[in-house]
């Protein structure tokens, strides 16, 4: 009823509104043409065109009929390559995932520009998650990689990772922010620190459970999507918390923002890349080699970690 012949000879017709010109184009004579488009209304059981002497117009019936036509030959073409690049072990799809503290547009559409002239046949799908949400990416919604995920240890066994190295933190606050002349050079106490919000980016997890950065007991919280609306606040001194020190050290030389102490340090985040063992394919692989050959792709979407690999990583 829909053979690819058929299909070809609908198309034609309704994007010609002729059949004397969708004969022409296919080669075919007009009574074939004509022939084609009835047998394939009676099978279908509905009118396809309205014609009459002059033009050839498509009913409600056909315009489905051609989208669904247009699709179905999209996928003919380009199934036999799909095949061969799924028997070659290149991934038809691949999801990766990057933590928010790594994500870098420029290397990410560096990235994106490469793998899509070595693999062109493949769907990329990138996600942007924080903490525990790039995990939640890879378990729950079946991602292939993860660039940043937070730990040393996989979640689950079926994932290996590579260690990235790890993001130290400094806590800050606006250069005009009252907390510092109650302070000076003195440590701030946890009774004047919950005086002022907390600014944080709101972990994405899903299904895992959220963890926060940092938050006193009884404090105020603003939560923002990203870490540079997280910047934007603490530069306008809405409120206090703390920053990668490679994100605010421009800030800290400029004086626009002051580094201060405070009773607990928030320890260094281990950053590493991990990947499905049971969907990795030659996409995956070929990212792994990226940052195993520290490409300059590897290293922009790196520039936010400043502590280097330590001997006992994965």
């Amino acid at each position: 009823m829909l053979d690819l012949e058929t299909m070809r000879s609908f198309v034609q017709v309704a994007e010609m509104k002729s059949f004397s010109k969708a004969a022409h184009n296919l080669h075919k004579t007009s009574a074939t043409i004509s022939y084609r488009i009835k047998m394939l209304e009676e099978n279908v059981g509905a009118q396809l065109f309205h014609r009459t002497t002059r033009t050839v117009e498509l009913t409600a019936a056909g315009e489905h009929l051609l989208e669904q036509c247009k699709q179905w030959l999209i996928w003919l073409d380009g199934i036999t390559k799909e095949l061969q690049q799924i028997n070659d072990g290149i991934e038809p799809s691949v999801n990766i995932t990057i933590n928010n503290l790594l994500y870098n547009v420029e290397a990410v559409t560096e990235l994106l520009v490469h793998l899509n002239q070595r693999f062109p046949q493949t769907k990329i799908t990138i996600s942007r998650q924080i903490f525990m949400g790039v995990w939640d990416s890879l378990i729950y919604d079946n991602y292939h990689l993860a660039i940043g995920a937070p730990g040393e240890e996989a979640l689950t066994s079926h994932y290996e990772m590579m260690d990235l190295g790890a993001i130290s933190w400094a806590f800050i606050v606006a250069k005009d922010h009252p907390i510092l002349e109650e302070i000076g050079d003195k440590t701030a106490t946890e009774a004047l620190l919950r005086q002022y919000p907390a600014i944080n980016t709101e972990d994405t997890a899903r299904n895992l459970q959220k963890r926060t950065a940092w938050l006193l007991k009884g404090q105020k919280e603003i939560k923002v999507p990203n870490m540079r609306t997280k910047l934007a606040c603490h530069l306008q001194g809405l409120g206090i918390g703390f920053l990668p020190r490679t994100i605010c050290q421009p800030y800290l030389d400029s004086g626009e923002l002051v580094e201060i102490k405070i009773p607990n340090h928030r320890v260094p985040s281990k950053m590493m890349l991990a990947w499905n063992t049971e969907l990795k394919g030659k996409i995956v692989q070929e990212i792994i080699d990226l940052f195993e050959q520290n490409d300059p792709i590897a290293q922009k979407l790196l520039k936010n970690i400043d502590l280097p690999i330590t001997p006992h990583s994965v």
